[in-house]
């Protein structure tokens, strides 16, 4: 797993038009509140979390990047470590989460 940067990730996002797949992986209620636009969720505690996101992303060679609340959440923790064990190569932690993107739209 790597660890990426909210700059990293807007660059992702909207610079380069890269090929990934944006997970939240907060309970629902959470995800339905607050996310990132082009964020899909996929709830980590779900027991079929490892199937939902075979069936999106569709090849364990596909980018993943993964994220939660904020630093403190430790739930992209928990789902990065589950897909890189499960054999999918290219596993992505945005650690600033929701929080953290969120806040530097407020600033800008």
């Amino acid at each position: 797993m790597k660890s990426i940067s909210r700059d990293d990730l807007k660059q992702m996002n909207e610079t380069e038009h890269e090929d990934f797949v944006l997970i939240n992986v907060l309970p629902r209620d959470t995800f339905n509140r607050e996310h990132i636009r082009t964020s899909i969720n996929i709830p980590v505690e779900e027991p079929s979390f490892l199937e939902q996101v075979e069936a999106v992303v569709g090849s364990k060679d596909r980018k993943v990047v993964v994220y939660c609340a904020n630093f403190d959440c430790d739930a992209s923790v928990k789902a990065a470590k589950k897909l890189e064990d499960a054999g999918f190569t290219q596993v992505y932690d945005y650690e600033g989460g929701t929080r953290d993107w969120f806040e530097q739209k407020h600033a800008a």
